[in-house]
């Protein structure tokens, strides 16, 4: 195992960078102690300032560490925290006397360390350790209860919160992970599947093929009739298997856009997006629906595999101007490059007259369009 972080996706590091952001929100609750040093209320006024200052930047550097996933060894992460941690209870020991509340820093502290652990009771642990040490030092400094407790609650609030979020995220994504892998898997076999049925279609025709195309081959010279026989008979054999394949590839090829729609509910669902079908107008014609079945396909299996959506609709509509289908989900969007599969479905739909385009969904996501004009679509 790796002693560095794997790093994050550029989706993953944007969503960290925001959060790292919004962190900085929480500043202004160290305006009472900056505001106290800079009225000269807290001696020396340097030696105070540059520990606020280092003890902010390095609170926003471990946040960074945590929510963003840059590749930091844990060994320099766990100094971070300590360090933090140490800086934080010596400044809250030596100005908590003073007219400002420094025990703040401890939220801080806790908020740090509760992002930081994998594990949610050394989490709990820290944030309880973060707690105990506001409340010793109140005491130490003989300060008011309200003074320790109203710190001790924002500690343990916010450092209990920063756990459960964290938990949450690392469970979000343990879920997207087996999301992926159920998609992958899924395909995988399907592909499977349909390589082990041709071969135990045409693995026994082809070799008699081969064998009898042989015979015809020697009996050619000496004996024209039964060659001529052995070549009617690979005809024949050629023919029923021509037939066989037909039939088996139907499952694949021209199962109907019904039995594709039933099969993205099945497959969606399996691997727990939520899929929603919507059909409007006129029944369509038999190549336009064979045409869209196969970008019900196509479009399926890319938000199975690449989507790491939650949310899948896919709508057909038919009027006046032709049929149109979209197929769109909520997952990360971006801009799918062709590979061979949008390429054959682009083809397909140029032979039907029709269009195929790939586009970013409103509110994010993809959204994939094709359209039939009407000339086309009815036949």
């Amino acid at each position: 195992m790796s002693d560095v972080s794997p790093a994050a996706t550029p989706s993953a590091k944007r969503r960290g960078f925001l959060l790292v952001a919004a962190q900085t929100l929480w500043f202004w609750l160290l305006v009472p102690p900056a505001t106290a040093i800079a009225r000269g209320q807290v001696q020396p006024a340097w030696a105070a300032a540059a520990g606020l200052v280092v003890f902010a930047a390095l609170y926003l550097v471990l946040v960074a560490v945590a929510v963003a996933g840059p590749a930091v060894r844990p060994v320099m992460r766990h100094a971070g925290l300590v360090f933090l941690a140490v800086l934080g209870v010596a400044q809250a020991a030596a100005y908590a006397g003073g007219p400002e509340g420094w025990l703040i820093l401890l939220m801080y502290v806790a908020t740090a360390g509760a992002m930081g652990q994998t594990r949610g009771g050394w989490g709990f642990g820290w944030v309880g350790g973060a707690t105990a040490a506001v409340v010793v030092i109140g005491v130490a400094h003989r300060l008011p209860g309200d003074d320790i407790a109203q710190p001790a609650l924002i500690t343990m609030l916010a450092g209990a919160m920063t756990v459960a979020f964290t938990r949450m995220a690392h469970l979000v994504e343990e879920l997207r992970r087996t999301q992926r892998e159920l998609a992958r898997t899924a395909v995988e076999q399907e592909r499977l599947r349909f390589a082990r049925d041709l071969h135990d279609l045409l693995g026994h025709t082809l070799s008699l093929v081969v064998v009898k195309a042989e015979v015809v081959r020697r009996l050619a010279p000496a004996d024209a009739a039964r060659a001529a026989a052995e070549a009617a008979d690979i005809e024949r054999i050629g023919r029923t298997a021509l037939a066989e394949v037909r039939e088996a590839v139907t499952g694949y090829r021209d199962r109907g856009l019904g039995h594709e729609l039933a099969g993205a509910r099945t497959a969606l669902a399996d691997v727990g997006i939520a899929v929603t079908v919507r059909e409007s107008g006129h029944p369509l014609g038999v190549e336009a629906a064979d045409a869209f079945g196969w970008v019900v396909r196509e479009g399926v299996t890319n938000v199975l595999r690449h989507s790491r959506a939650s949310r899948c609709d896919i709508e057909i509509s038919t009027d006046a101007a032709g049929s149109l289908l979209t197929v769109r989900d909520d997952g990360v969007g971006g801009r799918p490059q062709p590979g061979n599969g949008l390429r054959g479905l682009r083809e397909r739909l140029v032979r039907a007259g029709g269009t195929l385009n790939i586009a970013p969904a409103p509110g994010g996501g993809i959204q994939l369009t094709a359209q039939i004009p009407a000339t086309r679509a009815g036949r």
